[in-house]
């Protein structure tokens, strides 16, 4: 992975604030386990109400934990007064979301100057093995 240098040195606690006012990222249960510049990884305890009627992860939760992370990750490096929006976004669902959590990897992989580019992973723990269940891109615009 790319070496990332932030524009604002407190990014750490900035990201931090950021997700203490995402209602939908707080309403989710989403926790944080890792904060670098251009990284963000975290996890999901999957809960009934996250669930699709099959008992998977739902696909929008699984959508919505790629723009968290991908987005966050983006947050990382811009300025203090700085906002980071999606552009456009494509996930791939690559197998159920089976298991009791989501592990969750956003990361950059290009940051210009009005434009990032990010990545992300979602994997599910089912009986101690992790399962890729999805990956997917976007682009988000610095505001």
């Amino acid at each position: 992975m790319q070496q990332f240098i932030p524009q604002n040195p407190d990014f750490e606690q900035m990201i931090v604030e950021k997700m203490k006012e995402n209602h939908f990222l707080n309403h989710l249960g989403f926790k944080t386990s890792s904060i670098q510049a251009g990284l963000i990884e975290g996890s999901l305890k999957i809960e009934e109400y996250h669930k699709q009627q099959v008992g998977f992860l739902h696909g929008g939760v699984t959508a919505t934990l790629v723009d968290l992370v991908a987005g966050y990750a983006c947050f990382t490096l811009v300025q203090k007064e700085q906002l980071v929006v999606t552009a456009e976004m494509k996930i791939s669902y690559l197998n159920p979301g089976l298991g009791s959590i989501a592990y969750c990897k956003g990361y950059v992989i290009k940051a210009g100057q009005k434009l990032y580019f990010a990545e992300a992973e979602i994997f599910t723990e089912n009986n101690n093995n992790l399962t890729l269940i999805a990956k997917g891109s976007g682009t988000y615009m610095v505001m």
